[in-house]
């Protein structure tokens, strides 16, 4: 018994063996049979294979999650192919949801061992690569069973393509588009199991609706994501070769693909050629060759299927056309999107990396190669790198300016290091310095140079938008800065830069055709082009094919970038020195001022010369990280682009980060208009990352403020009806006792009168403008009564007084007679005061 059968048949459920017979459920009057198979011999009417869909569709409502899983166990064991290939669509979609995201399924994405113990590992052994369900598929497999997928699900620019009659550069879409049967709307592509099992289970992360932000659900720890590392586990592998599918009857084995004829014409951008494993059986003469050539089209489907479903959302046209201000973005991807892209790129640096030295070199390119050999050294270049570079494109022009972008971040960043992949690891210095980039990582880095310095001008643009002072942000700089100043990477960017700049000598100018982007039809080991020793050439051939032939590049260590970098070190300086003005006033400020500060209840001030970041959550730990990190990543900037201190100095100066002779910020660079002050781009630039601020005071009726977060919503909206109604009722005998000159008309005066309203003033910052003319009568306000603070004083009083055994009618006695005291000697204090002014 399976570990999976094991664990389910510890729940007891009632008559289960006959739950697994469907002829005794449905027909009473028919005898209890002892296998399907003698039902299907009894009965031929049944061998239908809607009566077996039916039967699972009404369990699906009637049985708990655990038998269910049971059941379809023993029907996929039991049932054979004919039967099961009805189920199978079904099966699909109620695992993992209806493609237009109406149907959740089993919803893996939110799925936690943590939470869901037993369902969580039902549902893990059931869809686990050698589980019931791909056995399921292999079954199907056998038979050559094809089933209808629907273009309009696919990808944008590939159900834009087919529409129009147009291969995609994929081969995973050749030979299997069908045309609508009669009366029937849409085209179809016709897919073997497992090619359908995967694009269910790859699409699913993207016609699902998102998680909502209020369920705190951690990725890496759903179904969906440990699912996804074990399927690149199993059919990557970086050890070994691809284990042979799961069989039903001993020694057999599902047979490849067979090609398809295509169902409709197209534009092909290229010639077909066949398929891997007829072309592998064609020139094979022994018996007992490498079992991973016929299985090898597993690991090359799905990695096309999870290439395009989760990267080709974009086009190099599409692309452009998104660059209009008024463009439509067709594909939004969410957080957890690109965080199980990055597994899937972590995956193909280990999956590529695990070549031996003598198979990764270009002379162990031969015959004698092994199909997954051939498959580990084609992947990423000839699958990957063309859709993840428009993907990141879009991600860093269109993501928002918050801390969710760390996620694209860190995906980016995992590409651009194989190196951290690698089987052989580079022992850690002693002194922690960033680990030198060997020069075997070169050709790596001058093929995919776009990657490195486009995007790389791409994420400058936008750290210079953001608020350097937020830790978060400040940790991206960082990030970022950190990998490209690690030694040698540099050089090898700049030597790649070289090689695409150096003039064509000796290539006419009619052979630009040959930087066109490399032909994509057929499978991975169609043949390939000669050996190509030009490194110039192929740093053009990557550039050309990736941006086109028109592209304008920008050296990433020419004027125009150096000038953005400097204008980052401006800002990394002034966010510092903000940082650190954000702490001076904390440690400034009483911290101590009343009992319950600690707890977390002290007013706020609505007058704080800063901006709300989250500084303001984290406090000085997060103030101390934050100029860690600016600091480091200055650092790293003089290394990576040779900055002199001179040159810092002089434009920090030019920006004005100095203070004032008072010790106050500037107010924002602005120049004075007919209308008054009018900021200019360095003005905005200044407050938008919290550099300066104008000083803004609140001088209007502190009834009528926001609620605080620290105040309750209703109470306060019900004091304020109350004070309102009283100052309205006594509004005349309030009047009267204020205007007394006596200790009584002082006391009224103390509580009923708002003091600060007399000596305000209307400012500008530019200057005093005419003193505010507000006359308001006194009043009286219980908005202090709407406060948390206030409410839990009131209870830790009752609660000691209780503790000294004293009523609750003592305690409010005594409470305001207290507080008569203290009001009594604040009027006198105020008095005396107001006399010293005079």
């Amino acid at each position: 018994m399976t570990t999976f059968r094991r664990r389910v048949s510890e729940w007891r459920f009632p008559s289960l063996r006959q739950a697994a017979l469907w002829v005794p459920r449905w027909f009473a009057k028919v005898a209890i049979l002892d296998a399907p198979l003698e039902a299907a011999m009894a009965f031929p009417h049944l061998q239908q294979p809607s009566f077996l869909l039916a039967s699972l569709k009404a369990d699906c409502i009637n049985k708990p999650f655990a038998q269910r899983c049971q059941d379809l166990v023993k029907v996929i064991e039991d049932f054979p192919a004919k039967e099961l290939h009805a189920v199978f669509p079904w099966l699909v979609e109620s695992i993992f949801g209806s493609l237009d995201g109406i149907l959740v399924g089993w919803n893996l994405r939110c799925l936690q061992g943590r939470l869901n113990p037993v369902e969580y590992s039902i549902a893990m052994e059931f869809l686990d690569p050698g589980g019931p369900m791909m056995k399921l598929v292999y079954k199907l497999q056998a038979e050559d069973y094809k089933f209808d997928f629907p273009v309009s699900y696919l990808p944008g620019p590939v159900k834009a393509s087919i529409q129009e009659c147009v291969l995609p550069d994929s081969p995973l879409y050749h030979n299997k588009v069908q045309f609508p049967p009669a009366g029937g709307l849409g085209l179809n592509l016709a897919l073997n199991p497992f090619e359908y099992y995967t694009f269910f289970f790859a699409l699913s992360l993207i016609t699902q609706k998102p998680l909502p932000v209020s369920l705190h659900v951690r990725t890496s720890d759903c179904a969906y994501f440990i699912l996804v590392d074990r399927y690149l586990s199993w059919f990557l592998p970086t050890e070994g070769s691809v284990p042979p599918p799961l069989s039903s009857s001993p020694g057999g084995a599902s047979a490849s693909p067979a090609p398809r004829t295509p169902a409709m014409s197209f534009a092909s951008y290229g010639l077909h050629h066949t398929g891997l494993l007829k072309r592998h059986i064609s020139h094979q003469t022994s018996v007992n060759a490498d079992p991973a050539s016929h299985e090898i089209w597993r690991s090359e489907t799905l990695l096309q299927v999870f290439v395009e479903m989760w990267l080709h959302h974009y086009s190099l046209e599409l692309y452009q056309k998104m660059q209009s201000p008024h463009a439509k973005e067709s594909f939004t991807p969410t957080e957890e999107h690109v965080l199980v892209v990055r597994l899937l790129l972590k995956h193909l640096h280990a999956f590529a990396n695990s070549l031996k030295p003598e198979q990764a070199s270009p002379s162990a390119h031969s015959h004698a190669t092994s199909p997954l050999e051939e498959f580990k050294r084609a992947a990423v270049p000839r699958f990957v790198q063309q859709k993840l570079y428009l993907f990141l494109q879009h991600c860093f022009g269109h993501w928002p300016l918050d801390a969710s972008f760390r996620a694209v971040l860190e995906m980016w960043l995992s590409y651009l290091q194989p190196w951290r992949y690698a089987p052989e690891k580079q022992s850690q210095s002693s002194d922690s310095q960033p680990r030198c980039v060997l020069e075997k990582w070169a050709p790596f880095v001058q093929e995919n140079l776009l990657m490195y310095t486009k995007l790389f001008v791409a994420f400058l643009n936008r750290a210079l938008r953001t608020d350097l002072v937020s830790p978060k942000n400040a940790l991206m700089v960082f990030r970022v800065a950190k990998v490209f100043a690690q030694p040698n990477l540099a050089e090898m960017i700049q030597k790649g830069e070289q090689l695409f700049l150096e003039p064509e000598l000796g290539i006419p100018h009619r052979q630009h055709r040959l930087f066109t982007a490399p032909t994509l039809t057929g499978n991975f080991l169609s043949p390939w082009p000669p050996v190509v020793t030009d490194a110039s050439f192929k740093v053009k051939s990557h550039v050309y094919s990736l941006e086109g032939q028109d592209c304008k590049y920008t050296p990433m260590f020419g004027p125009e970038v150096r000038t953005l970098v400097l204008r980052l070190a401006q800002l990394i300086t002034q966010a510092k020195q903000t940082a650190k003005s954000i702490s001076d006033q904390c440690v400034e400020s009483p911290a101590g001022s009343s009992f319950l500060s600690w707890l977390g209840f002290s007013p706020i001030d609505t007058n704080c010369p800063y901006p709300a970041n989250d500084l303001d959550e984290m406090g000085q730990d997060s103030i101390r990280k934050t100029d860690e990190y600016l600091e480091k990543a200055l650092e790293y900037l003089r290394q990576i682009f040779r900055l002199s201190e001179a040159q810092l100095t002089q434009l920090s100066l030019a920006l004005g980060t100095t203070q004032d002779e008072n010790g106050k910020k500037q107010l924002p660079d602005c120049i004075v208009g007919e209308d008054g002050l009018i900021l200019t781009p360095l003005g905005r630039y200044q407050i938008i990352n919290g550099l300066r601020r104008f000083d803004i005071e609140y001088q209007g009726d502190s009834e009528l403020q926001p609620i605080r977060s620290y105040e309750i919503t209703w109470l306060v909206r019900a004091l304020f009806q109350l004070s309102s109604a009283i100052n309205r009722r006594f509004a005349g005998q309030m009047v009267a006792l204020c205007s007394r000159n006596d200790f009584l008309g002082s006391f009224c005066r103390y509580h009923l009168t708002e003091p600060v309203l007399a000596n305000r003033h209307l400012l500008s910052p530019v200057g005093r403008r005419h003193a505010a003319s507000q006359a308001r009568g006194p009043r009286l306000s219980l908005r202090f009564l709407g406060s948390y603070r206030t409410l839990l004083s009131l209870l830790l009083a009752f609660f000691v007084a209780y503790l000294f055994r004293v009523g609750p009618l003592l305690c409010t006695l005594l409470l305001v007679l207290g507080y008569i005291l203290y009001a009594m000697a604040m009027t006198v204090l105020t008095e005396r005061s107001k006399l010293h002014q005079l």
